[in-house]
């Protein structure tokens, strides 16, 4: 290098300056020149110059090639000081090219500088090149140098910072991603802890608490790994003094508590305040703070969404009177109790019986207070149950520990009398069990099973029904009976035979009793013991009830145009007094058909009577007033309350074929005179069924009953063949 290319270097040099104090930090600035003498000067003009605290620290390369396998390797590199003509005379801008396109160094900062000032345009270079400056090595003097490098540096220091930032905004979005997809308050106060700790760049040791209820209780809802064991309990329970004074000041004054040692952030949400804690190593700069705060903007959306997801959950899985999980809950939870190899626990429902009666004669809010009281029974008498539900509207379900459950034992704590209001109600219940052992991969098909013991028990004398695999064969055979009979009614397959009634001292025929019938399709009729109880339990035997109504209606009044004088019994069942305004629908029904009210008798059994006592006297006193006269059919088998009887507006007894048929041989009739005489003492009249010989008709007439109906005066038999009976009747008594 000639004298004149070095004078520049010190051209407004001035005296050496005072030393500093050590510098203990550096920008690295790479010198790539051929010539040695560069090196040496450049560094000197620029020994002792510092930037923001920070010294020079020089790298050398001595040709491009050089500089590149340097620039290869990690570094911390801010700026290049590259002479264009080395090796080749373009040597510095390859290099510059293959920083930038093969390396993809956006960031570090390059002067070009050249010898050869009219080696290549100035603006050309600084056009089609990412540099910094292009200058020749005689225009920079030291200030100039010192000048360029600095602004070099600081656009180095700035496209960091803006890459930084670009980083941590990034980070904040996948911050926020991996905490807004949670819903569980713990997981996600967890989650929190870590992704806030990843952005100040600290160790993930911290908790978040939350203030909850009117009371302020401050309560530890999520943590790290160290603080795990507090999660659900009070602030006030953690063995460390440093946390609970920070969190309690953060929300006394609503604000941030920052000390050398550790970080409390305060969150405001629109449902209640909560708190972040932090310990920390080292001081997070201020970047770092404002993207925390952009984070914790993030963190009170999800603590909002968490609630509000949270309260949906509870209306989708959450019974909204007991606060007990829900049918579709308890499907979710009983799915994971399947282990066919287990057998530790027993399945329970335990159904209301009448409950609809209870909520309809006493109201609403007693029905509600019923539900309340078993719910509270449940958990008090048996605290080892697990998942009790409400399943249903007087539904509840439970898992008790197989070994120990006690079916009596169990039936005996729910049958105490339940205090309700102002009320003392004795309750029944029916209770469907099945084991673990039987459950299935789905909670439905659990359900299902649980559910078919429980019908087991409302359709049989017994109380409490388990689930067999048999049972569920002859559930499937009845649920198929069911459909075949539904399909049949459907297609008018179904038929009324009427069997004669007479009176027993005429032997007049005053009547007939309408007679549901079933074909089988092969010549054969399924029997009514079969088929009339599933229809009430399906509920099917309104509609056939129904049915047989208008059939007897049009019965009767063929039979008034034969000139036959005579009445139509129609037995009615439980399902269909339950109709609201049935009397209203009889009356409706006789009216379309144009029959007068005293031509369709119904016949109820005390089943019927006894569903519903108050409601039933009711409905048979409007039957009354209209003209309809009733009868209690199979009287004497169930469980009437004769103190009742008399307040009945009935018009005969009807004595069972179970009082009839060992009449005269095992039976000498008393229950059956028992039954007529109490029918005169009320004003009744009375009728034996399934009479079949004339021994049983002696016996019985000579008792004083009034009407009789049975094989031995006639069996039950289709519309026409009845026309042809009682016209041989009429021939026969004239």
């Amino acid at each position: 290098m000639t004298p004149e290319e070095t004078d520049f270097l010190f051209a407004d040099h001035e005296d050496e300056a005072t030393p500093v104090a050590e510098i203990r930090d550096f920008w690295d600035v790479l010198i790539v020149d051929d010539d040695p003498e560069i090196h040496s000067v450049t560094k000197l003009a620029l020994s002792g110059v510092t930037f923001w605290e920070k010294g020079i620290r020089f790298h050398d390369a001595f040709s491009g090639k050089e500089a590149i396998e340097i620039l290869s390797q990690p570094n911390s590199i801010c700026v290049v000081l590259l002479d264009v003509v080395m090796e080749t005379d373009d040597a510095g801008f390859h290099v510059v090219r293959l920083v930038r396109e093969q390396l993809n160094n956006r960031f570090i900062r390059i002067i070009l500088r050249t010898g050869q000032p009219g080696f290549a345009p100035e603006e050309n270079v600084i056009r089609e090149y990412d540099i910094n400056d292009y200058k020749t090595k005689t225009e920079l003097t030291r200030s100039k140098l010192v000048t360029s490098l600095m602004t070099a540096i600081r656009s180095f220091e700035q496209l960091q910072q803006l890459e930084s930032h670009s980083a941590s905004l990034a980070s904040i979005l996948e911050a926020s991603k991996a905490i807004l997809g949670h819903t569980d308050i713990q997981v996600f106060g967890e989650a929190v802890i870590h992704q806030l700790a990843n952005i100040l760049d600290v160790e993930a040791k911290g908790i978040m608490c939350g203030m909850i209820g009117d009371d302020k209780r401050i309560l530890v809802i999520g943590g790290s790994e160290d603080y795990q064991q507090y999660v659900g309990s009070g602030l006030e329970q953690l063995d460390n003094g440093r946390i609970i004074l920070q969190m309690q000041n953060a929300f006394d004054c609503l604000c941030h508590q920052r000390t050398d040692h550790d970080l409390t952030f305060i969150l405001k949400t629109k449902s209640r305040s909560a708190a972040i804690y932090l310990e920390l190593e080292a001081r997070p700069n201020d970047a770092q703070l404002q993207f925390a705060e952009l984070f914790l903007t993030n963190v009170s959306v999800g603590l909002d969404n968490i609630r509000l997801f949270n309260k949906l959950r509870d209306v989708a899985y959450k019974d909204p009177l007991t606060k007990l999980p829900n049918r579709s809950n308890f499907v979710e939870m009983i799915e994971k109790e399947y282990e066919p190899d287990h057998n530790e626990f027993i399945f329970a429902i335990v159904d209301i019986a009448q409950f609809s009666d209870i909520n309809n004669g006493l109201g609403q809010e007693v029905g509600n207070l019923l539900l309340l009281a078993v719910m509270e029974r449940l958990r008090v008498e048996f605290p080892e149950a697990k998942m009790l539900s409400r399943i249903g509207a007087d539904v509840f379900a439970l898992l008790l520990p197989n070994a120990t459950f006690d079916d009596e034992l169990f039936l005996d704590a729910l049958l105490i009398p339940y205090a309700v209001g102002e009320h003392v109600l004795t309750v029944h219940f029916h209770v469907g069990l099945c084991e673990q052992q039987d459950f299935h991969k789905q909670g439905l098909e659990t359900l299902k099973l649980a559910y078919i013991a429980l019908n087991q028990a409302k359709m049989g004398k017994v109380t409490v029904g388990r689930y067999s695999a048999d049972l569920e064969e002859r559930m499937a055979w009845r649920l198929g009976i069911i459909r075949q009979l539904r399909q049949d009614f459907e297609h008018r397959k179904l038929e009324v035979w009427y069997q004669p009634q007479l009176n027993f001292h005429s032997l007049e025929v005053i009547g007939c009793e309408a007679l549901l019938r079933w074909p089988s399709g092969n010549g054969n009729y399924i029997s009514p013991a079969v088929f009339v109880p599933m229809a009430e339990d399906s509920g099917l035997i309104v509609d056939i009830g129904q049915w047989v109504l208008e059939q007897a209606c049009e019965q009767q009044r063929l039979l008034a145009q034969r000139g036959f004088d005579i009445s139509v019994a129609v037995n009615v069942s439980v399902p269909q007094f339950k109709v609201p305004n049935y009397a209203q629908s009889v009356k409706d029904t006789l009216e379309a058909y144009k029959i007068p009210s005293n031509k369709i008798e119904l016949e109820v059994t005390e089943s019927v009577v006894m569903d519903d006592i108050s409601g039933v006297i009711e409905t048979l006193k409007e039957l009354k007033n209209y003209g309809v006269e009733v009868a209690i059919d199979d009287f004497g088998t169930g469980f009437s309350s004769l103190s009742y009887l008399q307040k009945l507006p009935l018009a005969r007894l009807k004595i069972d074929r179970a009082f009839v048929k060992d009449i005269p041989d095992n039976d000498s009739g008393a229950i059956a005179s028992l039954v007529i005489s109490l029918g005169k003492s009320l004003g009744l009249k009375t009728i034996a069924e399934g009479v079949e010989t004339q021994e049983q008709a002696t016996v019985l007439k000579t008792l004083g009953c009034d009407e009789v109906q049975g094989f031995l005066y006639g069996k039950p038999m289709k519309s026409d063949e009845l026309f042809d009976f009682l016209q041989n009747t009429k021939s026969e008594s004239q």
